[in-house]
Formats: C-alpha cells, sequence, structure tokens
C-alpha cells in the first residue's frame, strides 16, 4: 500500500484533529513549562498512539510502521516534546521486544506499554559512547541466575518516567562493539538512578535524563535477544528510530511553514501583503518542496520496514534528508516573520529551538551520510 491510500488519509485526518485540538494549543505551555500534562499522555495511551504499530492481541492498535509515522508527524506539528515522547517509547523501547523478544517478554511488557501507560526508553549513549557504541563501558557482570548492571548512561528520552528500559551493556571485555548485550530492565529496580535532567534548548517538555546503573540486578530470563549480539539489536532498532525523528522533523517543518505561509498574508509592508513579494514566495516555494520530499522519502522507507525489505539506508536518507531540511524550513520562517519570528510570542521561535535536535539525536547528520555511503559502496 501507498501513503495515498484511503486508510492513511483517513489516520492523518483523525490525528491531524487530535493534534489541533487537543496538542498544539498547550504546546507553548508544554514548552515553558518543561512538562506534558499527565491528562496528555493518558490521551495519547487512549487513542492508540503509543502503541501504534503493536499486535492487537499485545494491547495494541494493530496497525503498521506508516501509520506511526504519520502520527508522530501530525503530533509533532502540534508539539514536537509530545512527537518525541511517542516516538522514543514505541520505536525504541517497544520495537525491539517485539522483534527480538521472546514470547514471555513481549506478553509481560508489551501490553502495559502499548495501552497501560508504562512509558518507555532506550538507553545505549554514554558519557564518552555517542556515536561510537562500540566504546561503553557499561558493564553486565554474570551471577548465575542474573546479572548485575553497573554504569552511566546519557540523554536517555524519557528517562525519567519511563517503566521499562531496553538497556545496553557488555557481557564481556572488548574494545569494540563484541560482547554487547541488550537487556529489558524494571527502572523500580533497586539502584536504577535518574542522577539529573537535562536543561535543553529545544524539546524541552521531553525529559532527558542521565541514568546511574549502580549494580542493578536483571534476571536472566530478561536479555532480549542472543547473549552477547546486543550490538545487532541496537543498530536494527535505531533504523526504525530514524523515521520516527524523520517524521517529527517533518511535522515540526510543516508547523512553521503553515504559520510562516499564513503570517505572509496578513503581513502588510510596502501597502501590500509580503506574500506578494517575490522573495518571501520563492521562500515558502523551497519550504513547500522541501516538506513534499522529506514525506515521501519518510513514506518509502515506512513502506519498505512494513514490507520487510532492507530499509536502512532509506530511512538514513529520510532522517537525513527531512532534519536537514527541518532546520532550513524553521530558520526561513523566523525570516518571513522578520523581528516577530526572533520572539517568544510566536511559534516559530519555538520550531527554530525544536528543530535542531532532528539533525543530532538517533545518529547526527554525519552518522546518517556514513550509512548511506556504505550501503552504496557495497553494491558495487
Amino acid at each position: 500500500m501507498s501513503m495515498y491510500d484511503p486508510q492513511y488519509k483517513e489516520i492523518r485526518e483523525m490525528v491531524s484533529k487530535f493534534a489541533d485540538s487537543e496538542v498544539a494549543p498547550i504546546a507553548a505551555k508544554i514548552d515553558h513549562d518543561g512538562e506534558i500534562p499527565k491528562d496528555l499522555i493518558k490521551k495519547l495511551y487512549e487513542n492508540g498512539f503509543m502503541g501504534s504499530y503493536i499486535p492487537e492481541e499485545l494491547g495494541g492498535a494493530g496497525m503498521d510502521y506508516m501509520s506511526y509515522a504519520i502520527i508522530v508527524e501530525e503530533i509533532s506539528r502540534g508539539c514536537a516534546s509530545t512527537g518525541v515522547l511517542i516516538s522514543a517509547h514505541t520505536s525504541l523501547a517497544m520495537w525491539p521486544i517485539l522483534n527480538f523478544g521472546t514470547d514471555a517478554q513481549k506478553k509481560k511488557y508489551l501490553p502495559g506499554m502499548a495501552g497501560g501507560n508504562v512509558i518507555g526508553c532506550f538507553c545505549l549513549s554514554e558519557p564518552n559512547a555517542g556515536s561510537d557504541p562500540g566504546t561503553l563501558t557499561t558493564f553486565a557482570e554474570d551471577k548465575g541466575d542474573h546479572f548485575v548492571l553497573s554504569g552511566t548512561k546519557n540523554y536517555i528520552t524519557n528517562g525519567r518516567d519511563a517503566g521499562v528500559a531496553i538497556v545496553m551493556a557488555k557481557t564481556e571485555k572488548s574494545s569494540d562493539h563484541k560482547g554487547v548485550t541488550a537487556f529489558i530492565v524494571e527502572t523500580k529496580t533497586e539502584g536504577f538512578h535518574v542522577q539529573k535532567l537535562e536543561d535543553k534548548l529545544g524539546i524541552k517538555g521531553s525529559t532527558t535524563a542521565q541514568i546511574w546503573l549502580d549494580k542493578v540486578k536483571v534476571p536472566k530470563e530478561n536479555v532480549l535477544g542472543e547473549l552477547g549480539k546486543g550490538f545487532k539489536v541496537a543498530l536494527s532498532t535505531l533504523d526504525g528510530g530514524r523515521i520516527g525523528i524523520a517524521a517529527q522533523a517533518l511535522g515540526i517543518a510543516e508547523a512553521a511553514f503553515r504559520y510562516a505561509k499564513k503570517y505572509s498574508t496578513q503581513r502588510i509592508q510596502f501597502g501590500k501583503p509580503i506574500s506578494e513579494l517575490q522573495a518571501i514566495q520563492f521562500m515558502l516555494a523551497d519550504m513547500s518542496t522541501a516538506i513534499a520530499a522529506s514525506r515521501l522519502l519518510i513514506a518509502h522507507a515506512s513502506y519498505l520496514k512494513d514490507n520487510k525489505l532492507p530499509y536502512s539506508k532509506e530511512a538514513a536518507q529520510a532522517k537525513l534528508f527531512a532534519s536537514e531540511s527541518c532546520m532550513h524550513i524553521t530558520t526561513k520562517a523566523i525570516q518571513v516573520l522578520g523581528g516577530n519570528g526572533y520572539t517568544k510570542e510566536y511559534p516559530v521561535e519555538r520550531h527554530f529551538r525544536d528543530a535542531k535536535i532532528t539533525e543530532i539525536y538517533e545518529g547526527t547528520s554525519e552518522i546518517q551520510r556514513i550509512v548511506i555511503a556504505a550501503n552504496e559502496l557495497k553494491n558495487l
């Protein structure tokens, strides 16, 4: 199926209405307060947005990845912080359990995460391990019937509020990615500490935490995937996560574009709306084209993922193009508004701040280029 099928149009219309009525009106408050209201999170669960592509028998909405991308885009158009709450929870925490978990793990964790208000997070990055996950120092010591995890994780989206964490740790001493194992960790376990919360430039309503694992006891049945094969879990998870961040970037870009376009028809200079000035028209034309291209790249990557075809390169392309386009579009949106765009009275200032992170997390733009080039060169 393509993005133009009626079912996707219906999903977009439904989520768009929710974003316009429930999310966008409080986006500035979320940004100011640094908090997504609990009643909004409850509504996200009630509408199936937090478990979109999880099968119905496991408590989800039974949708597909294309639908998930639409949800993240439309919610992010209303509020980028709320969009990334959904994205990190769904694609980084639930997807690896759905894809690599045992039947027992799926039945134990996914229903609560999909529809029961249990938020998930993904713990990979560390103070000295970001783009190079092979340098992880978090270690899981084998104690017979359980492991003991110790280490520090950085920049963990949803880290403060999560009930379940996917944690990457070394189970054998090595200087590269070998020996990394993925674990499902319940955050109420003794020794799991939220060390600090980051004060960020944008997506301020999304909590970003440093996590300290102080001899956290994890039963062996909570190993996710194969022992020592966690690097595969991490990379596969990030491939799908990049589609979600591309969708978040698209939503932010769309919000900035719509506001700039409307503003240009209302702002009078030189005796006429600035929308009649060719310089403004050219900026709007470039914004519109980049948004359309981003949406097609995201739809293509989602289609490949839904049909179980290779999509690593396409996910990286979507994330790279959508995030860099988002940064450009939000910059130009401020330019259209002029001095007004630089003030907090108008939303494009927030969109601009929210945009930057999309070029950084779940793989910087430079990492996306490495992934794309590697995929192209191996096909010579």
